[in-house]
């Protein structure tokens, strides 16, 4: 007789594991399938933890390499890659744990293997069936390859394999302008690596605020990467000790070689499906792979829902759990719901930048009439106390009404600082709500506040 559950949910990722918590705390039976002995789906595992903990550490690396001297600190500074590494590992761990503990706490299921579903509610995982009111699919995502280009994850590696590099690279290519390439490019640049970028686009992270973008790019610079913007891989052929490459102007031209001890492919992310049965019972996928969905998570199958990367729209682990929390209320009959106008991204570089809402080039396009209200570093009493004097604040506002339409900040600890912007907008505030409350002296916060009195002309120099 096949095991039953009020919800299955097929991957344990933030969407999965956050969905699956929620539904638990609102009565119901829930399993998840997650074919990986650890929870926490791609983001945990071999995405954005391990990553973060690298940014973090090598960070610290190259601020006692080059920062400590200004501040009176004399050091011998020595890397050691391996306990780096296990530092990463470790983190990896006891996160990964947290989330078992989660589920033993709210008695959800681990359902370990590969899940098919073969029926709305009827799911096999490894051959044995389960029965299931209600279906999740929740498996995330996986790096696009590149074509013409094929990945070992040792020479050539998405970003999985350059979460494990042995030793640090003399030389590295970054395929893609995108925040896991300029990421991880910053990982291995800081820790020694000659890193040069090589983008399709003649600007790096498309889709951001072009100004903010520009900035990002001199301050990478600045630290010692590279960029081919433009431009194009047509070729790559693995030698014994590195990696040849043609590249080629997107737009036309002449082919150029460049070679490099390692590869890395990071030119987006794409639906992970693979396995799951969704032609054999008629879920609907548009052009791109996302499996489209209404506007309750339901596929074009009744009772098969989907979340997360699996679906369009930003491809970020708090947006899967916003949708995996909404859908968990909405099959308790409950309503759910997620602002897809506030939800925040960040990129982990240093420094940092995050950005909410729309650009300026969006609004334009769009013939929004707005006001701009920009605010930098260099003014910035924190930002001087602490010498990290590069980048802004910008605030963009209704011109007419002040609701404001979107910020984009690049500076130290941005990732925290959007989120004063990201709670206004969440109840529709405008720049003179944020404006007048409190920023405490000195903070890096202060910079929000001073762009929004620039909406109004009334920033200060403080």
């Amino acid at each position: 007789m096949a095991e039953s559950y009020d919800l299955v949910i097929i991957g344990a990722g933030p969407g999965g594991y956050v969905g699956a918590i929620r539904a638990a705390q609102l009565g119901m039976k829930v399993g998840v399938v997650e074919k990986r002995a650890k929870l926490g789906g791609t983001c945990l595992n071999v995405g954005c933890i391990p990553s973060k903990a690298l940014l973090h550490s090598s960070e610290k690396y190259r601020e006692a390499l080059n920062g400590f001297a200004k501040h009176g600190i004399k050091a011998k500074v020595e890397l050691d890659l391996a306990q780096m590494m296990k530092r990463k590992d470790g983190v990896v761990d006891q996160l990964t744990k947290g989330v078992a503990f989660l589920f033993k706490k709210n008695k959800i299921d681990h359902l370990v293997g590969h899940g098919t579903i073969k029926a709305p509610g009827f799911v096999e995982v490894d051959g044995k069936p389960i029965k299931t009111k209600s279906i999740v699919i929740a498996t995330g995502s996986e790096s696009t390859p590149l074509p013409g280009v094929t990945v070992d994850e040792k020479r050539i590696v998405t970003s999985t394999g350059a979460l494990e590099l042995a030793q640090v690279p003399k030389s590295m290519v970054v395929v893609g302008a995108g925040y896991i390439g300029l990421e991880m490019g910053s990982v291995w640049s800081r820790l020694g690596a000659k890193v040069t970028v090589v983008e399709f686009l003649d600007r790096i992270t498309p889709g951001m605020d072009g100004e903010i973008a520009r900035q990002l790019q001199r301050v990478l610079e600045k630290q010692g990467l590279a960029f081919k913007l433009g431009s194009k891989v047509a070729a790559a052929k693995v030698g014994k000790n590195d990696v040849a490459l043609t590249i080629e102007p997107a737009k036309g031209g002449a082919p150029e070689a460049l070679s490099a001890e390692t590869v890395l492919v990071a030119i987006g992310r794409r639906p992970y499906v693979e396995g799951l049965g969704l032609d054999a019972v008629g879920v609907a996928r548009d052009q791109r792979g996302f499996i489209a969905v209404d506007a309750h998570y339901q596929t074009s199958v009744p009772g098969i829902y989907a979340i997360g990367d699996a679906i369009p729209g930003p491809m970020l682990a708090h947006k899967a759990e916003e949708e995996g929390v909404a859908l968990a209320e909405m099959l308790a009959g409950q309503a759910g719901h997620v602002n897809y106008e506030t939800v925040p991204g960040i990129v982990y570089t240093w420094p940092e930048v995050a950005t909410v809402g729309q650009t300026e080039e969006q609004l334009k396009e769009a013939g929004i009439a707005y006001k701009g209200g920009k605010f930098p570093f260099t003014a910035n009493s924190r930002g001087i106390c602490n010498d990290e004097r590069d980048g802004f604040v910008k605030i963009l506002a209704d011109a007419r009404t002040d609701r404001i339409l979107g910020a984009h900040i690049i500076g130290a600890e941005a990732g925290d600082m959007i989120h004063a912007v990201v709670n206004v907008m969440e109840f529709g505030g405008a720049a003179e709500d944020l404006a007048r409350s409190f920023h405490a002296h000195p903070t890096y916060n202060e910079a929000v506040r001073e762009a929004a009195l620039a909406v109004a002309g009334r920033a200060r120099q403080i």
